[in-house]
């Protein structure tokens, strides 16, 4: 790899002990990726916050380093909401551990905005660098946005987020962008929810793999194209995918898809996952909601309560812009939490059966959770957890 002088100086150790190693973890990455230079990025996010995740050795390991953040940077979801932990009935012992986590990022100068929908709070622009991690932001930030970030582990994020750069490869170049896969999806005419798209993104990245879809026969809004990309990212590797006449790169570029291989999913496909099994829960939120979808969950609960406990997830920030709304939610009984998420939060292990909205929890409940999954519309969510 070709580093810059100043990259060269960091790695001999000219500014401390942590920033050595990280470009050391940087330069290791890119030479394993084939990169042959760094790029500089203009934000990160940062997955290992959660302690369920990370466990004893991952926060003693934070907390042997002593370095700041150089650009922009935020957390992954973590365990628990950190004003409300008691509330969600979380444990102590757990409480205490994941607040030292926290600590422990915010003396890297990283801002401890726990969410897995950055873009939310501060959106990067068409054709930045990023090095994010979470994988349903990752294929946002780089389908519906148009930016550049590979999908980064945990420490590689942290890392870039310390010096300010990442390794140059894979989906930061634009000969790697291209679609491989056409998808042509039977939905002409028919209206698809989030959770449609969400269910349709499950389909598909069991059969795309990690290959870059571009899919035809749809119109997904932005919440519908965040539903898409999440569930692709969970059930298959899907880091980008191109939506003909939605998403941006397909509208500027104009792929040719003659002679891709072609996948058809039919109407029949996707409704086959919605099904009717007895649950004990109600999450929504995975992805983190968007003001709009608190706006419908609003509007969808008004007058009614809840007779199961019925879990909303949303970033903070999002939360803070949309008081109104929140307190509406929860004149129901339903509960909107910051902070964590159904699959990382240990709160969602006492559960036997899970309704979601969403392809990502659908996929990730069972092993997560060790709950039984089941999709709906935000619609049937109501309808099954309220009286």
């Amino acid at each position: 790899m070709e580093l810059e002088p100043g990259d060269e100086r960091i790695l001999a150790g000219e500014s401390g002990e942590t920033r050595r190693q990280m470009m050391e973890l940087l330069v290791a990455l890119g030479k394993v990726f084939g990169a042959e230079r760094l790029v500089r990025i203009k934000s990160a996010q940062v997955s290992g916050a959660s302690y369920k995740t990370i466990g004893k050795y991952g926060l003693e390991w934070l907390n042997q380093l002593d370095a700041k953040a150089v650009v922009p940077a935020v957390l992954n979801p973590i365990g628990m909401p950190r004003g409300r932990w008691e509330e969600m009935g979380i444990d102590r012992d757990f409480a205490e551990k994941q607040q030292a986590v926290i600590a422990a990022y915010g003396r890297l100068g990283i801002r401890l905005e726990c969410t897995c929908t950055p873009y939310y709070l501060n959106s990067p622009a068409f054709g930045d660098h990023l090095a994010w991690s979470e994988s349903s932001a990752v294929s946002y930030a780089n389908s519906v946005i148009g930016a550049r970030t590979n999908r980064e582990g945990g420490p590689g994020a942290l890392a870039a987020a310390l010096i300010g750069k990442t390794p140059c490869y894979g989906l930061h170049l634009t000969e790697n962008r291209k679609p491989k896969v056409l998808v042509q999806v039977e939905a002409r005419g028919t209206d698809l929810s989030i959770a449609h798209y969400g269910a349709l993104g499950y389909h598909a990245g069991k059969l795309v793999g990690n290959r870059i879809p571009y899919f035809t026969g749809i119109r997904p809004d932005p919440d519908g194209l965040k539903a898409l990309g999440a569930a692709m990212a969970a059930t298959g590797a899907v880091a980008l995918y191109h939506v003909e006449g939605v998403t941006l790169e397909a509208v500027k570029t104009g792929f040719d898809t003659n002679r891709l291989e072609k996948i058809t999913v039919t109407k029949e496909e996707i409704r086959r996952l919605f099904t009717d099994i007895p649950v004990d829960a109600i999450a929504v939120g995975c992805p983190h909601c968007s003001a709009n979808e608190l706006a419908r969950i609003a509007a969808l609960l008004e007058g009614k309560r809840v007779t199961l406990p019925f879990y909303i997830f949303v970033a903070q920030g999002v939360i803070d812009a949309n008081r109104a709304t929140v307190a509406s939610i929860e004149k129901s009984g339903a509960k909107v939490y910051a902070d964590t998420c159904m699959v990382v939060s240990p709160v969602m292990e006492r559960y036997k059966a899970i309704m979601v909205n969403s392809g990502k929890a659908l996929a990730y409940v069972p092993d997560m959770c060790g709950a039984v999954s089941r999709i709906g519309t935000i619609e049937d969510c109501v309808r099954v957890g309220t009286a």
